[in-house]
C-alpha cells in the first residue's frame, strides 16, 4: 500500500455500501424486466418471469436490510443539515456545476451527499414499504393499493437517476473518490480538497489512522 494514505471508511461501512448499491441495482434491473414488456426477456437468465419475481422479491429482503443499517450508520453525521455551514457550500453548488475559487468547508459528508442519502434513505423506505402492499395486497385497502403502484415507480425514477449522479460524481466527477468504498484509503491532497474539515477535525481527535507504507 502507498504510505501516506489516509483511512476514511472502515470493513463494515464498505461492506453496507455495496450491499445496499448491489441490491439496489439488481432490484432495478429485474423490476424493468417485470415492468416493461420490452424488457421481459432479463427474465431467461433466472428461468422466466417467475424466476424473475422471485429474484425481485429476494432481494428486495437484502435492499431492506442494507437500507436500515446504512440509516443507523450514518443518520447522525449524512442525516442532517448544520446551517449556515451547508448552506454557504449550496450557494455555490460545491463547485459541481460552475467553477468557484473556494468551496465552502464541510466535514465527513457535504451537502450534496447528504442530500443523497436522505432522497435514498426517505425513496428506499416508499419502494419497500409500497413493495410490501403490492406482494400482500391483504393488508391494505383496495384504494390504498392503488396508489402502492406509482409509489413504487416513483421510488424507481428517483432512485435510479440519483444511481447515476452518484456513480458520475465518485468517478470520473471527482478522482480519487471511488477509492474510499473500494479500499476504504484516500490521499491526504483528496481529503484536504474535498473534506479538509473533516481531516482538521481527525487531525485534532487524534483519529486520523495513515497508511506506513507497508
Amino acid at each position: 500500500m502507498q504510505k501516506g494514505l489516509i483511512k476514511v471508511t472502515t470493513g463494515y461501512e464498505r461492506f453496507v455500501h455495496w450491499m445496499l448499491a448491489i441490491s439496489c441495482l439488481l432490484l432495478c434491473f429485474t423490476g424493468m424486466g417485470m415492468m416493461y414488456k420490452e424488457l421481459n426477456f432479463f427474465g431467461a437468465i433466472f428461468g422466466g418471469l417467475k424466476g424473475l419475481k422471485v429474484v425481485h422479491n429476494y432481494t428486495a429482503i437484502a435492499f431492506g436490510v442494507a437500507l436500515v443499517l446504512a440509516i443507523q450508520m450514518w443518520w447522525k453525521e449524512a442525516g442532517v443539515f448544520v446551517f449556515p455551514e451547508d448552506w454557504e457550500w449550496f450557494k455555490t453548488a460545491g463547485g459541481y456545476l460552475w467553477h468557484v475559487d473556494k468551496v465552502a468547508e464541510t466535514g465527513k459528508y457535504n451537502p450534496g451527499q447528504k442530500m443523497f442519502f436522505l432522497t435514498v434513505a426517505f425513496f428506499g423506505m416508499v419502494m419497500i414499504g409500497s413493495g410490501f402492499f403490492m406482494l400482500y395486497p391483504q393488508y391494505i385497502s383496495a384504494n390504498l393499493l392503488d396508489w402502492m403502484y406509482p409509489l413504487h415507480a416513483l421510488g424507481f425514477l428517483v432512485i435510479f437517476a440519483f444511481f447515476f449522479v452518484h456513480l458520475y460524481l465518485g468517478t470520473i466527477g471527482n478522482p480519487g473518490t471511488v477509492q474510499a468504498m473500494f479500499t476504504g484509503w484516500v490521499t491526504r491532497a483528496w481529503l484536504k480538497k474535498q473534506h479538509p474539515g473533516w481531516l482538521r477535525e481527525m487531525e485534532h481527535e487524534g483519529t486520523l489512522t495513515v497508511s506506513n507504507g507497508k
